[in-house]
């Protein structure tokens, strides 16, 4: 009762729709200096001033955000915004528009309407809201029975201690497509040279504005839940008074919802009991924006005829909100906040070294842990993607697996895919303890296997993560009466505006859709499909012939494929792909299709190589993937008695795996050029090089070093180019190095280029 008083005691005539209008009317031009008077953030006056045309509306918008910021908006606190403003012809315009609406106030009360106001007041302020919905997510959150990666059954999670383990990076710059392994790609390029950003910096600084986004099964999910949760204890958010969680998976299932009421009514309507969201200062989250059907209308408004769901979604941009989705959404997505300054874009990178560790030590039995390690240790494939929560998941049942007598046979990426998918296929489709080999040996399994990977490739191609029964029925005629036979790749999903479907994860649909293009098209379709060449590489991989790896089950699916089309000769075609790339990246994607097929120099690989230049490059953009790639080619191009054009290297501290590269560039190289000082103990080149380039002009290096580390390639070369840093101290030690050897040089030193030894000399003395 005593909150009914307080609410009765305040001022609320300037609330009513008839003074917000009329003041609207007279404030004109002035509405953003008010708006700033009133404390209101510039990026909302922003939004309100480009997502309004006229002047009276941008100033009712203003107004209506100030009512909803301040807890008791009066008309004492607005004349004080004006006074400051020298505006005090507003400040009588609100006496007389606050009198005709005391007035009608006081005549609607006089006709019994109070009792209305006090038992509706009475019902929506016994409870507290905020209180009750923080209680739903600590009941349904804090320990949540988690669906684990491509696994149906659960596993109690405590999200507050799991979740700290996961990297948050500044957000890498996205891809406007969604292919998924060039998402893939961009990860490993990440892992790099991230510099990870702690979960309370980021959270506890709040921001009207932020976008998550990550390669699917790297924990986007875990971290807005865990945001949940610690909003529902009071540590992050402070502010604000009521967070909504959507995922865009379940908003699918409503697209005529017409507005942000509408929409909290359906999802939270036993706790919020008819809130009305205008009034209050909220926060929303929406999670799997790339699952949103409508997504292609949401960032672009300018479509017609969208479905009122993407009104609301671009209505709840008004608030502080965070929305979580794959790589390319977020980027697209981001385009539609250019102006706003109050806005956070991050990444998330799956488990640091600490999480994997903890991960393997709590979910590994203690007789299979060490096997792991020197598994995640050996392969840079499981290196790589072991701090992506889905991938680590997978590779230590594998690795654990007593069947499994190979347990480093993860050597490519493609490898990697395959031994995911045929263990699923084992644990939790066909659900017995066959061995693979005896699994795939009925014609059944494969022409199951076949269907599921012609679905997941029909629907790849056009871009879909979620489908309908219809789509399916027009290329697997059976589907009707078999659905339930493709269900654990593929979700069901019921509503009640239908049924749709999706693939249990869409990593496992890339992989699908690569097995189908490989088994069921021609090396001349392969190499025309745009969509496939994401998946190239993929493909290649499923051609590697040996007897050690389980991807030899996937590629004789197709029993009515001829036996003389059943062997692709993929290189044969690869050519055609130089005009759709720069010429680096061309090489750059023939290296790893020859690595993932684990290929040799067979004539057409040796028809295409000669066709190119080729140079190598050690750097940091450079992933442990890409390096393997180039070592497995550098290995056979050079014992083929070939000679690579350049090595760039641009890195100091190189890994075992660089430095094996460089040993092997070394043998065999016409130019070498280094960017910048290495450190490389207990080895000296020993082949001649036809031109040495060392620019080091921006690094001081000592005399030690520099002889230790660049002496023996001088020693080697024909022609030589050195750029040294101003403050060095040994060029007389230079000039003695040079003359005891006949080779053409330039030195650049302190603003000269010193050509011949008596210039040096000159130069010196």
């Amino acid at each position: 009762m005593d909150q009914l008083f307080t609410y009765l005691r305040k001022d609320r005539s300037i609330q009513s729709q008839e003074f917000k209008l009329k003041f609207s009317e007279s404030v004109g031009g002035d509405w953003k200096t008010l708006g700033r008077w009133l404390n209101i953030k510039d990026e909302y006056l922003n939004i309100i001033d480009q997502d309004n045309t006229k002047t009276n509306e941008k100033a009712y918008s203003m107004l209506t955000k100030w009512m909803q910021m301040d807890n008791n908006p009066t008309p004492q606190k607005l004349k004080t915004a004006l006074r400051n403003m020298n505006r005090m012809d507003l400040i009588n315009n609100i006496d007389e528009f606050t009198k005709s609406s005391i007035w009608k106030i006081v005549v609607w009360l006089s006709f019994g309407v109070i009792l209305a106001v006090v038992i509706g007041l009475l019902i929506r302020l016994k409870p507290d809201l905020s209180a009750e919905l923080k209680k739903f997510y600590l009941k349904n959150y804090e320990k949540i029975s988690e669906l684990q990666p491509l696994v149906k059954a659960t596993a109690n999670v405590d999200l507050i201690h799991t979740f700290v383990d996961l990297c948050i990076v500044d957000a890498v710059n996205g891809q406007m497509d969604a292919v998924f392994s060039v998402e893939r790609k961009k990860f490993l390029e990440k892992q790099m040279s991230y510099i990870p950003k702690s979960y309370n910096e980021i959270f506890m600084n709040e921001k009207s504005i932020i976008l998550i986004s990550g390669i699917p099964g790297i924990g986007k999910t875990w971290l807005l839940r865990k945001c949940l949760l610690d909003w529902s204890h009071n540590l992050i958010w402070k502010n604000v008074k009521f967070v909504f969680y959507f995922e865009c998976r379940r908003l699918n299932q409503y697209p005529n919802i017409s507005s942000i009421n509408e929409l909290l009514n359906v999802f939270y309507k036993d706790m919020i009991n008819n809130l009305n969201i205008d009034y209050q200062t909220a926060l929303f989250i929406i999670d799997g924006l790339d699952e949103f059907k409508y997504f292609n209308d949401l960032i672009n408004s300018r479509l017609s005829n969208s479905y009122p769901i993407v009104s609301v979604l671009a209505e709840i941009q008004k608030y502080k909100h965070v929305v979580a989705g794959r790589v390319y959404a977020i980027d697209q997505y981001q385009h539609i906040y250019a102006e706003h300054n109050d806005k956070l874009i991050i990444q998330i990178m799956g488990f640091n070294e600490n999480g994997i560790n903890n991960y393997v030590k709590n979910n590994v039995m203690e007789e299979k842990r060490e096997l792991v390690n020197a598994t995640l240790k050996a392969s840079p494939i499981a290196k790589a993607m072991a701090s992506v929560p889905f991938y680590l998941s997978s590779m230590c049942k594998i690795i654990s697996d007593p069947n499994k007598k190979n347990a480093n046979s993860f050597l490519t990426m493609t490898d990697l895919y395959a031994n995911i998918f045929l263990y699923f296929l084992r644990k939790h489709i066909i659900k017995n303890d066959k061995l693979v080999y005896e699994i795939m040996e009925p014609e059944y399994n494969k022409k199951y296997i076949l269907n599921i990977c012609k679905i997941a490739y029909k629907l790849f191609v056009e871009n879909k993560v979620i489908f309908y029964k219809e789509e399916i029925q027009t290329f697997v005629s059976d589907f009707d009466t078999n659905e339930d036979k493709f269900f654990g790749f593929i979700e069901k999903i019921e509503t009640d505006l239908g049924i749709y479907y999706q693939f249990a994860h869409l990593t496992i649909m890339e992989f699908c859709a690569s097995v189908y293009a490989y088994n069921c098209l021609s090396s001349d379709e392969i190499m025309a499909n745009m969509r496939l060449r994401s998946c190239l590489s993929m493909i290649f991989g499923l051609s590697y012939k040996n007897e050690n790896t389980l991807s030899k089950y996937l590629v004789n699916l197709n029993t009515s494929k001829k036996s003389t089309d059943e062997s692709l000769d993929l290189f044969s075609s690869f050519d055609r792909l130089s005009v759709y790339y720069s010429l680096n990246a061309y090489r750059d994607l023939f290296i790893e299709c020859f690595y993932e097929s684990q290929s040799s120099f067979t004539d057409n690989i040796t028809s295409i190589v000669h066709k190119q230049e080729w140079s190598i490059s050690i750097d940091d953009r450079k992933t442990s993937y890409e390096t393997s790639c180039n070592n497995y080619f550098v290995n056979h191009y050079i014992k083929s008695g070939r000679k690579l054009s350049w090595l760039i290297v641009n890195k100091n501290i190189l890994s075992d795996e660089e430095k094996n590269l460089l040993v092997q560039c070394s043998t065999n190289v016409r130019e070498v050029y280094f960017l910048c000082p290495i450190n490389f103990e207990g080895w000296k080149p020993k082949y001649k090089i036809e031109l040495l380039w060392i620019k080091i002009s921006l690094y001081l290096i000592t005399k030690k070093d520099f002889e230790e580390n660049f002496l023996p390639w001088i020693n080697l070369c024909e022609d030589f180019y050195l750029s040294l840093h101003d403050d060095i101290d040994f060029i007389k030690d230079v000039y003695k190095w040079i003359q005891n050897l006949n080779i053409k040089f330039v030195v650049e030193y302190r603003g000269k280029v010193l050509r011949n030894l008596n210039e040096l000399k000159n130069f010196i003395t």
